[in-house]
């Protein structure tokens, strides 16, 4: 039996390539006005432009484009 000192013998294509881990998860942001100061709903490219500037965000993939929906019928506000 070889100890971990002895570590000459090793061939290092047998060593698999190290990789970070990765979570699925979601992100729900509420209280987002649903007309934009022009007048038009707003749409998923705008909510996409300032999530990548948010340094939070920096080593996030979206696995999707993010789906903006009204709150409710009646509401001004949005759920993306």
């Amino acid at each position: 039996m070889e100890s971990t000192k002895e570590s000459n013998n090793i061939n290092p294509n047998d060593i698999s390539s190290p990789y970070l881990p990765q979570s699925k998860s979601y992100l729900k942001i509420l209280g987002i006005p649903y007309i934009t100061n022009n007048g038009t709903p707003i749409s998923h490219n705008q909510v996409e432009e300032v999530i990548k500037r948010i340094h939070l965000f920096n080593d996030i993939i979206l696995a999707s484009c993010p789906h903006v929906i009204k709150a409710s019928p009646k509401s001004d506000m949005a759920v993306i």
